[in-house]
């Protein structure tokens, strides 16, 4: 257990991949943007507790929304994606997801109950840069990919194309045995990304919530991928 008084040490970040109640979360961890360990677990306590107090996590990216619709439509951090071509779920609003009947949107319920459970120690980031205080974010790993790739996500592809960019990170693939974990890592990129204070973009705006991913590379500059320093 790393011990963590006051704030977090800034190199270390987590990624989680929300599930419904049946799969729950899967959660990665990077020291300095390498590999540090990882969690799966439906338990949310569990969770914020391993992020807070075993890992010391300064910055928390999440795949699942951190605002529920205010109008029954897909929230407008969806809708400048969707307008650049990068498909992606529409939230809905709070009544819509709690009614109905087949539980379709019960992963997103587990998203908000980890942000609630975030909510005192990593807020939810309004801005960038980041302060660097400890915060956490909604990301979402087709549109890392489709930013990090120039607009070449292929979603018949994305396990080799997502396994490589994070290769060419310098993360360790070899633990990521499923989709899951994948997805866990792509986030927690994002979360390095972020904290190390590289190019990103925030799409929508804070009351309905803002998607941050990585800006493309080259459009302004380094995109902090590439790290010869550390072994694949």
């Amino acid at each position: 257990m790393h011990a963590c008084p006051g704030r977090s040490p800034p190199s270390t970040v987590v990624g989680i991949d929300v599930g419904g109640a049946r799969k729950g979360f899967h959660a990665e961890a990077l020291c300095d943007g390498a590999y540090a360990g990882q969690l799966a677990s439906h338990d949310v306590q569990e969770l914020a507790n391993w992020c807070l107090v075993t890992m010391c996590a300064s910055v928390i990216a999440i795949d699942a929304p951190c605002r529920w619709s205010s109008d029954g439509r897909a929230r407008p951090c969806e809708r400048e994606l969707m307008r650049q071509g990068i498909f992606c779920f529409a939230t809905p609003s709070h009544e819509k997801a709690e009614q109905h009947p087949s539980g379709y949107f019960d992963w997103m319920r587990c998203g908000a109950d980890l942000y609630e459970a975030l909510k005192d120690s990593h807020p939810l980031l309004t801005s960038l840069p980041s302060t660097g205080q400890r915060c956490c974010f909604e990301t979402f790993p087709h549109a890392i990919t489709w930013h990090l790739l120039n607009g070449e996500a292929k979603a018949r592809q994305k396990r080799p194309q997502r396994t490589a960019l994070l290769a060419k990170a310098g993360i360790s693939t070899a633990p990521l045995t499923s989709i899951d974990w994948i997805d866990a890592a792509l986030c927690a990129l994002a979360a390095h990304l972020v904290a190390s204070g590289a190019a990103c973009l925030a799409f929508g705006e804070p009351d309905t919530g803002l998607i941050v991913v990585p800006e493309r590379p080259g459009a302004t500059g380094e995109t902090g991928l590439d790290r010869p320093d550390l072994a694949e």
